[in-house]
C-alpha cells in the first residue's frame, strides 16, 4: 500500500480548520491525526503522534506558530498558513517547508504538501523500498495496479499527473490516483501527442489545456507551474 503520511492542522479558526481538513481529505496519501487551536494542543499531539506535517497557524493566542517551532527540539515538515505576508522571512529562517498566504486553492496547498512530504525522512533507516505500483498502456487508456486495486485510466478523462517524491498522481475528472511510479518512466510510456512535460514534477494532457501565462498552464481550471526547461517545447506544440 501507498505510505501515509500523518499530518496535524494547528489553527485558532473554525473555518480555517474546516477549509485545511477538506483540503486534507483530497490527498490519499494525508492521514489527519489531530486538530488543534492553540499551539499547547500542537505539543500535546507531536508527543502523541509520528508526525509528518504540520499545518500551522501563526498569529494564535498565548504562543506564536513562530514561537512553538522555535521550542520543538525535534519538529515534522512544517507548512505555515497565515493571512500576514510580514512573517515570511522569519518563517523561512526557520527552514520551514512552505509558506500559504491565506487565502490560497487546493493547487497552491497540493504544491506545499508535495513539497513537504519530499521533506519528510524515512521512519526507519534501513527500510526496504516498496516494490513500484503497475502501470501499462493501450492505445486509448492505462491501467494502474495500486493499493490492490485496477483502475482504468481513459486518456480522455487525464488531466494532469504530478510527480510527488517517489509517487505520482493522477487528476482526472472524475478522481484522483496515486500509485507508486517514475514520473519520468510514466512520460516515456504516455503517447507523446496525447501528453506533454511541462515541469519536474508535471505532465499534462495536450488536449485538457486552456490557456498559457508566463510561468504557468491553465489546465481545466488547474494552474500548473512551467518549469523554464519545458516552455519553449510546449510553446511551439501549442503554435
Amino acid at each position: 500500500m501507498n505510505e501515509k503520511y500523518n499530518v496535524i492542522i494547528v489553527d485558532d479558526e473554525y473555518l480555517a480548520q474546516k477549509l485545511l481538513q477538506d483540503y486534507v481529505s483530497k490527498v490519499e496519501q494525508l492521514q489527519l491525526v489531530a486538530t488543534c487551536s492553540n499551539a499547547f494542543e500542537a505539543m500535546e499531539a507531536l508527543k502523541s503522534n509520528a508526525v509528518d506535517i504540520m499545518l500551522l497557524d501563526i498569529q494564535m493566542p498565548d504562543l506564536t506558530g513562530l514561537e512553538l517551532v522555535k521550542s520543538l527540539d525535534k519538529k515534522p515538515a512544517v507548512i505555515f498558513t497565515t493571512a500576514y505576508s510580514e512573517y515570511a522571512v522569519d518563517a523561512f529562517n526557520l527552514a520551514v517547508s512552505d509558506y500559504l498566504l491565506k487565502p490560497f486553492n487546493f493547487p497552491r496547498f497540493f504544491q506545499a504538501i508535495n513539497k513537504a512530504i519530499g521533506q519528510v525522512p524515512p521512519r526507519t533507516e534501513n527500510a526496504p523500498k516498496p516494490a513500484a505500483d503497475t502501470i501499462s498502456r493501450s492505445n486509448d487508456f492505462i491501467t494502474v495496479k495500486a493499493d490492490y486495486k485496477l483502475y482504468k485510466i481513459n486518456y480522455d478523462d487525464l488531466l494532469f499527473i504530478e510527480g510527488q517524491h517517489e509517487y505520482v498522481t493522477f487528476h482526472t475528472t472524475q478522481r484522483r490516483i496515486t500509485a507508486l511510479f517514475a514520473l519520468k518512466d510514466l512520460e516515456e510510456m504516455l503517447p507523446k501527442e496525447r501528453f506533454v512535460r511541462v515541469h519536474k514534477s508535471y505532465i499534462v494532457s495536450f488536449k485538457h489545456i486552456q490557456d498559457l501565462d508566463k510561468s504557468d498552464v491553465t489546465v481545466m481550471g488547474n494552474k500548473i507551474p512551467v518549469g523554464a526547461s519545458y516552455r519553449d517545447e510546449l510553446l511551439a506544440r501549442l503554435q
